[in-house]
């Protein structure tokens, strides 16, 4: 058992969610804080350095990369360090782009602090910690595929949720005006709905976007 710290960067827009994070890890044995980043461009530069073990990554930055994208080009590396997302977002439109992307756990801002260092020594080890919303929500789409919507049919029916026409839609997602109609024909049979504006608030009633 190696007695080195676990090192971390925390990487969120916001300066106060980094000193709290900072103040509850910093308390804990065996775990160093290195760096902050301010922006996802900035935490893939950072995470690159060879001296962090774990990243703890928010989902939304300003402006730029998300932390999606970021967390890939992150762990497309060799050698690379976790990531650990810590997000207030749990709807299926913000966790599977991140765990795709090569997240290693993913967990929710309201969690203990407890559990926020448990994740983080969980992380380094390459294992798995899900909140238990995105875990309950991940095992339904295991158990139901039928009503889970694909990655695609979730970008579609949020940018349906943003006001977006279906040729803006496909412009946006560089599809074809059909190609966009026929997610959304999907889109409206598993979600049993027969309109734009129902499967939007089934959708988001059912945590599968967020508004």
């Amino acid at each position: 058992m190696t007695d080195k710290p676990i090192r971390l960067l925390l990487a969120d827009d916001h300066p106060i969610v980094r000193a709290g994070l900072r103040a509850v890890l910093e308390t804990e044995p065996g775990i160093t804080v290195v760096a902050e980043a301010a922006t996802a461009e900035e935490a893939v530069t950072r995470a690159g350095r060879g001296d962090i073990d774990v990243v703890l990554m928010d989902l939304q930055f300003g402006k730029g990369m998300n932390g999606a994208q970021a967390t890939a080009a992150i762990t497309a590396r060799p050698g690379a360090p976790r990531v650990l997302i810590v997000t207030t977002y749990d709807t299926d439109a913000d966790t599977l782009p991140a765990i795709e992307a090569g997240a290693t756990g993913y967990l929710l801002k309201d969690a203990p602090p407890e559990d926020l260092a448990a994740a983080v020594r969980t992380a380094a080890t390459g294992r798995t910690t899900l909140a238990p919303a995105v875990a309950d929500r991940l095992m339904s789409r295991l158990r139901d595929p039928r009503t889970a919507l694909t990655r695609r049919e979730t970008e579609v029916l949020t940018l349906v949720a943003d006001g977006l026409s279906n040729q803006a839609i496909g412009s946006r997602l560089h599809l074809t005006e059909g190609t966009v109609k026929s997610h959304l024909a999907r889109i409206y049979t598993k979600l049993g709905v027969e309109s734009r504006t129902s499967a939007v608030a089934t959708a988001t009633q059912l945590g599968l976007i967020r508004r």
